[in-house]
């Protein structure tokens, strides 16, 4: 087994009102800041509050809220030119995923004088990155925590994974309330996504014992969210345990890895702006059924975690309880069960298969997998 390195970082708070504190912990990290928002957000009000929390504390900041639905290096190239013309301290990001990376992106490469494509093109940083406060609006963000961030290339809409430093975001904020902006369906998809991601670390061969032990907190925490507990000992409301569970399965991810549907639906939504989780949900199902030839005790393990299946269930009947738990929660709220169902052709997504196979990511999934076998992944589910 390889030697366990753990290193406390970033500081990370959760819980529902956390984010009207931001100005509080904004201090320890300077007095002027960019403010990245999700122009949904912006749009709903969401953020009226957590601006007030840094206006409140005499913290003088600005906010950037030109993200396309999905924005990519050339947005970030405006934003890191704005950052520099104003001197800033550090960046806080309010929002998804598109919100974070670009905020990652700015803060990494914020000292450094070559183009930023260098970077893009696998270049590292060499320079110290501004100080990064994460405020996630939704209850997964599997790279929030890793030193990557994922970048659409503007000039080929494939996603390239820019390499950062460790410890670049100094605070993630939790705020559950946060996610009640999202519909029913946006909720139900995202959960089904961030079970998938929890599952497919659990079966990566970089899992350790720390990432086995969050992964499982984070799949009860789902299971409580999705199904309700058993009895009366759990009281927590569904978007406290699904961000609780958010939380841990990101942490969990970062420790080991995610898996062939998170880099798939990467690459899908970089090329045609679907939802992540919309293509992750679709071929979660599949995914299980391709892992039963060699991952089977694990997926057991989870069934039984979920109680999906009965106590004493089998290992093989535990499993197939895994699937049709799955497949039922993505038919109780009506989402797509077949790729073909976003819209797409079989031709685009052999486009997104490609982009997958080219990233380093591919070497760390469960089984050995190609280009072409995520491919064969796709047909299956089409």
């Amino acid at each position: 087994m390889a030697d366990f390195i753990f290193k406390i970082q970033p500081n990370i708070v959760l819980g529902s009102y956390t984010s009207a504190r931001l100005g509080q912990f904004s201090k320890e990290w300077g007095t002027k800041f960019m403010v990245i928002v999700d122009p949904l957000l912006k749009q709903l009000g969401a953020v009226d509050k957590l601006l007030q929390s840094l206006t409140d504390r005499n913290i003088d900041f600005f906010t950037f809220d030109e993200l396309p639905e999905a924005a990519d290096t050339e947005v970030i190239k405006e934003a890191l030119t704005l950052a520099k013309e104003a001197h800033i301290h550090g960046i806080i990001a309010i929002g998804s995923s598109k919100t974070i990376n670009v905020a990652k992106a700015v803060c990494a490469l914020f000292h450094e004088t070559h183009d930023l494509y260098d970077f893009i093109d696998g270049a590292a940083p060499s320079t110290a990155p501004l100080p990064l406060i994460c405020v996630p609006s939704t209850i997964r963000e599997p790279f929030i925590f890793s030193d990557r961030a994922p970048i659409i290339d503007a000039r080929s809409s494939e996603i390239k994974l820019l390499k950062t430093t460790n410890g670049l975001c100094k605070l993630a904020l939790f705020d559950p309330n946060l996610t009640l902006t999202l519909t029913e369906n946006q909720t139900a998809a995202m959960a089904i996504e961030t079970l998938c991601i929890a599952t497919e670390a659990y079966l990566s061969p970089k899992a350790s014992f720390f990432s086995d032990m969050v992964i499982e907190k984070a799949i009860e925490l789902m299971g409580y969210g999705l199904d309700g507990s058993r009895s009366l000992t759990v009281t927590t409301p569904q978007e406290v345990l699904l961000s609780q569970s958010g939380c841990m399965a990101s942490l969990g991810a970062t420790s080991s890895s995610i898996g062939a549907c998170a880099l798939i639906a990467m690459c899908v939504n970089a090329r045609y702006k679907i939802s992540r989780a919309l293509t992750t949900e679709i071929l979660f199902p599949y995914v299980i059924e391709d892992a039963v030839k060699y991952k089977s005790d694990r997926l057991a393990r989870i069934s039984h975690i979920l109680n999906a299946c009965p106590v004493d269930a089998n290992e093989k009947d535990a499993v197939s309880a895994l699937t049709e738990y799955v497949r039922q929660h993505i038919a109780k709220v009506n989402l797509p069960s077949r790729l073909k169902d976003l819209g797409l052709t079989i031709e685009q997504l052999s486009l997104a298969a490609e982009d997958a196979g080219s990233l380093d990511l591919i070497n760390t999934l469960p089984r050995s997998m190609s280009a072409d076998d995520l491919f064969d992944l796709i047909k299956v589910a089409y």
